[in-house]
């Protein structure tokens, strides 16, 4: 019996992130990806009373971002519940006030890295684990490498920030780097930004769980490091927003068709 003749690979279907014609459209998109992006967090129990923040910024109108209202559980969250913050921290869009002190940061984050279309940060366990130690992570995974000399550590805790000074020294120490994406804050825990809602809620889902094999491993004995120079090479592989929205995409497709009222 002959073998089946290949599929040409023109033919093969690979998703690759949207091009959107509009503002509009491209603000609907946003806004559905950062309802989902907060539902996977919430079933992930990223979730800490009313800590945790995912921001999105708006296309069109500058210095303006999208996040999730204060209080509501993000396993509820909807496009439409989401709330239309300046960078003041001022409403302009929604029903809902808006977690100052986390806002605060977000929006000094979003100035200082023009880059970032969206910002996570949320009170996971191994990440505050981490932070407790003021480490960084090791390059002792292929997925932890994503992250090697593409991260810093912020080595200071001021309790809940509401100042605004404060809060650009914050973005200061990511800010300074165009390369890197994501901060360890000390006693406190994880942030991490990206070119797509997509790529930053991965990054932090990915952050976190290599936090939690960092501290397993050196539990269990002396980790073995990956050396630099295979470190950088699998960042360069693994470690841009495209890889980070393209691992996203099997979580979106879960998250969209068994909670499709998110997109409401």
């Amino acid at each position: 019996m002959q073998a089946p003749t290949p599929i040409p690979v023109e033919k093969l279907q690979f998703a690759m992130p949207p091009v959107h014609e509009t503002p509009e459209d491209e603000r609907r998109h946003r806004k559905e990806r950062l309802a989902g992006a907060l539902r996977i967090f919430g079933r992930l129990g990223y979730e800490d009373g009313v800590s945790g923040h995912i921001t999105a910024r708006d296309p069109a109108y500058d210095d303006c971002f999208w996040v999730n209202p204060f209080g509501m559980p993000f396993r509820h969250i909807t496009a439409s519940d989401l709330v239309l913050a300046n960078g003041d921290g001022q409403v302009v869009e929604g029903r809902h006030h808006v977690n100052q002190a986390a806002f605060t940061v977000h929006a000094q984050v979003h100035r200082a890295r023009p880059d970032a279309v969206a910002v996570a940060h949320c009170h996971s366990t191994y990440g505050r684990a981490l932070a407790a130690l003021g480490e960084l992570l090791e390059p002792i995974t292929q997925e932890s490498c994503a992250f090697y000399q593409s991260h810093a550590l912020y080595d200071a805790y001021t309790g809940v920030t509401v100042d605004a000074d404060e809060s650009r020294r914050v973005a200061a120490a990511l800010g300074d780097h165009d390369d890197h994406k994501a901060l360890v804050l000390r006693n406190h825990g994880l942030l991490t930004i990206g070119g797509s809602v997509d790529a930053a809620a991965w990054w932090f889902i990915s952050m976190e769980r290599s936090c939690r094999v960092q501290l397993a491993a050196r539990a269990a004995g002396r980790p073995v490091l990956i050396g630099h120079k295979d470190a950088v090479a699998t960042r360069e592989q693994l470690g841009s927003d495209l890889v980070a929205w393209i691992n996203y995409q099997s979580l979106w497709q879960d998250i969209s068709r068994s909670e499709p009222d998110l997109l409401t």
